[in-house]
């Protein structure tokens, strides 16, 4: 069993020698309470390229303190950290090795440091006594556990960690009072990051040891490939850091992993001139593979906090029947399928083979011609043909009659509106203003679209939930209910969506992009 905790904590460096100003002069802190020195003794493990590391995430088996056991760290941004802890035993516990699978990808996970750490712990309390922060000042020895060497440093550190729950102001308040007393942060994120710094075997082997990624082709700086081969790279992270949020359940993670990976497999589409659609069109068709496992889950949960939205709006008079008992159960049935369906997909041997061609993409990138060329001349090209593409599917389809070929023009017409979206985002960098106005036009299409989408997908499960009901001998009014409403704000939307293309075909957001 598991339990995790926020984590959100600031370093600062120090001395022996160190003093720490007078806490109880920041707002909030009525005392400073001291706890003892307690003895730490920590093995950090990783693989032996040091994969963890580089996507600052620390795994640790420690002895010592009121939590020894197994502690999974994982980065959620500067200065938090979600902490996973599991009991203490020999092994790394399979609950936390599951959640580094992406990362470690079949290799072992073995001992590279050990930090035994001396930490002299302050509590900061409110005037009732009540935690706010925890202060330590610990004084660190540290071992490469590397075969055949003996490499050892020592350091001192600050540590303040906010107690749950409190807000996270108090650190700056404590940062002020700190800095003021001389004590400044600290350089390296991690007591792990600054023993490998300070171990490591010698300067040419450690940035491509600790880095645990490709090193990456010679691209001109300031090139299109540059650009393009940066923006992969962001989405191409962004896959391997919401995977184990993914495995986690947490909220939006599904979502915000298949957003990733529809991006990335948009680029390579827009963006072939610049990378080789007779490399990238295979790795796209692992990537939609994936985007469609996650989907299951993804749609489920939009579907089911709509039409959960959607029954709190009935007034109870009109509520005939156990309409909210048979939702629950729908989607009781429906959710956990999907989402083992996505867990599934991760584990599987077919999703780890995609994150290796993914790395080795990085690594020896199939650039064409076109990618050593000036962004502001290449990436308005693209941007252009995909906006073609989306003119030549809303335009037919607002001169159909409503009705099922229309819906299906209509999503047709989405999926072209969020690849031109997509275009515009990842030539920002590059084009600036242009393409972010170029993005936010073509989002407020896909928006509006991505909603009809969403009444239609609504309406079927509507009328499958009425069947369902009538063959249970229920009422199925308020089934039918649901779907006019569904279908009525359809057709708002249709309605709605002559305007909105209006202002996105506007000629200047495409000849902006040209300068």
């Amino acid at each position: 069993m598991v339990d995790t905790k926020r984590e959100i904590e600031r370093k600062y460096e120090a001395a022996p020698d160190t003093k720490l100003p007078d806490l109880t002069k920041v707002s909030g802190v009525a005392g400073t309470l001291e706890q003892g020195v307690t003895e730490l003794d920590a093995v950090y493990y990783d693989t032996a390229d040091l994969r963890l590391s580089a996507a600052s995430i620390t795994l640790r088996r420690r002895t010592g303190g009121a939590d020894a056991g197994w502690h999974l760290k994982l980065p959620v941004a500067p200065d938090v950290r979600d902490e996973i802890h599991a009991p203490l035993s020999d092994e790394v516990p399979d609950e936390i090795a599951k959640l580094v699978t992406a990362h470690v990808r079949g290799a072992d996970l073995v001992p590279v440091v050990r930090l035994r750490t001396a930490r002299d712990v302050h509590h900061l309390v409110d005037e009732d006594g009540d935690l706010l922060a925890e202060l330590s000042k610990d004084t660190v020895h540290a071992q490469r556990l590397a075969p055949g060497e003996l490499r050892t440093a020592a350091w001192d550190e600050i540590e303040v960690e906010l107690a749950d729950g409190k807000d996270p102001a108090l650190l700056d308040a404590i940062d002020k009072k700190l800095r003021k007393a001389g004590i400044v942060r600290a350089a390296s994120p991690s007591k792990l990051a600054r023993a490998l710094e300070e171990t490591a075997p010698d300067e040419d082997s450690t940035e491509q040891q600790a880095s645990g990624k490709p090193a990456g082709p010679l691209v001109l700086p300031g090139s299109a490939g540059d650009y393009i081969l940066g923006y992969a790279r962001e989405q191409i992270e962004a896959i391997l850091a919401y995977d184990p949020a993914v495995r986690r359940d947490l909220p939006d993670a599904v979502h915000q992993m298949r957003v990733a990976t529809r991006r990335l497999r948009s680029a390579f589409k827009t963006y072939r001139k610049i990378l080789d659609r007779s490399v990238t069109d295979p790795v796209g068709d692992e990537l939609k593979w994936l985007a469609a496992e996650l989907g299951v889950a993804r749609d489920q949960e939009v579907l089911a906090a709509r039409l959960d939205t959607r029954i709190a709006a009935v007034p109870q008079t009109l509520l005939l029947g156990p309409v909210r008992a048979r939702l629950q159960v729908w989607n009781a049935s429906q959710g956990s399928d999907s989402r083992r369906r996505a867990v599934g997909a991760l584990d599987s041997t077919r999703y780890l083979d995609l994150l290796d061609t993914l790395d080795a993409l990085l690594a020896d990138p199939p650039l064409r011609k076109a990618a050593a060329g000036d962004p502001s001349d290449v990436l308005p090209k693209a941007i252009t043909k995909d906006y073609e593409r989306l003119a030549g599917r809303v335009e037919p389809a607002l001169g159909m009659e409503p009705g099922e070929e229309r819906d299906v023009a209509l999503h047709e017409a989405r999926k072209a509106a969020k690849r031109a979206r997509y275009a515009g985002e990842a030539a920002k960098p590059a084009l600036g203003k242009p393409a972010k106005r170029f993005a936010k036009a073509m989002k407020n299409v896909q928006s509006l679209l991505g909603d009809h989408q969403d009444s239609v997908v609504a309406r079927g499960t509507l009328r499958d939930l009425g069947i369902h009901a009538h063959a249970a001998g229920e009422s199925a009014f308020t089934w039918g209910l649901l779907y006019g409403r569904e279908e009525s704000e359809a057709a708002d939307l249709e309605r709605e969506l002559p305007g909105v293309w209006s202002k996105a075909a506007k000629k200047d957001l495409r000849t902006a992009l040209t300068g």
